[in-house]
């Protein structure tokens, strides 16, 4: 899967990227962000290179839990990969109701919805921490539950990839659709900075689960969605950008005063109106 990616899948959106940044610029003469554009090739370029070293918190945790696996999941009916599939939404809807809740994985996110404008360029700015801060550890269970390592990482990566398209203001609603499957309208809500808007759709494919734990927001049209973080990040500095929330965090917790702040800091909520950048 890693090879798949490096050879064939980010060059792929990156090109995709870069055709529908030049159709907004040149032929719908849309203010296009190309300097963000820029960020954001630096940050996967990065993050690919980055994750050629063996890092990863989740790896030890795996292997554990496939040694040690209450069942072998046999993939060769349409049950077990349904099974499959809903258990990677189940669980990366968890992973990324987290990531926006827990400040210590919200450090790495932010840096997804750094951009203040919304394009396809943005669907692959990740940041570069995640597997040093064990984003992964959210699928650890599947593992547990019997499917093998390579398979929930290789589901993983393609319901990261069915999101590609999301990252998108130019798709209106999609009619029934929009009551099934994450689109871009539902996309679009969460990355808004808006107050109506903050902490809502977090679903990967479907948004099913959004609706079940009360998290769904639906698009509306007298509220135009500003993206980016609450406190816009005006720098197009890459390094800063990727480092930005640890830099603040860091600071936060050189100022706390009780061991309480501090775990607060590290694993309570990102700060919200007005107190810091933090944002859904």
């Amino acid at each position: 899967m890693a090879l798949l990616r490096i050879l064939y899948f980010v060059p792929a959106v990156i090109v995709l990227a870069t055709i529908e940044g030049v159709v907004l610029d040149r032929l719908l003469k849309r203010d296009y962000d190309w300097k963000a554009y820029f960020v954001s090739l630096f940050d996967v370029t990065a993050r690919e290179l980055i994750y050629l070293l063996p890092l990863s918190l989740a790896t030890p945790l795996f292997i554990w839990a496939w040694d040690n696996r209450i069942a072998t999941v046999p993939l060769d009916s349409f049950a077990a990969f349904f099974a499959l599939f809903i258990g990677m939404e189940f669980f990366y809807y968890w992973f990324h109701r987290c990531s926006h809740r827990m400040r210590w994985f919200w450090a790495t996110h932010a840096v997804h919805h750094s951009p203040n404008q919304l394009n396809l360029s943005a669907a692959y700015r990740f940041g570069w921490t995640g597997r040093l801060t064990g984003t992964l550890l959210f699928y650890v269970p599947m593992v547990w539950l019997g499917f093998p390592i390579i398979v929930v990482v290789t589901a993983l990566g393609l319901n990261l990839l069915y999101q590609f398209w999301l990252h998108v203001t130019w798709i209106p609603k999609l009619g029934w659709l929009e009551y099934v499957i994450n689109t871009p309208s539902h996309h679009r809500v969460h990355h808004a900075a808006n107050r109506e808007y903050i902490d809502a759709n977090y679903g990967g494919v479907l948004i099913i689960f959004d609706r079940i734990f009360g998290t769904f927001v639906a698009e509306r049209d007298d509220v135009p969605c500003r993206y980016g973080l609450v406190t816009p990040l005006k720098s197009y500095n890459p390094i800063f950008v990727a480092l930005h929330e640890w830099i603040a965090m860091g600071r936060d917790l050189l100022k706390a005063k009780t061991w309480r702040d501090r775990i607060r800091q590290l694993f309570g909520p990102p700060g919200r109106y007005p107190e810091s950048a933090a944002a859904d």
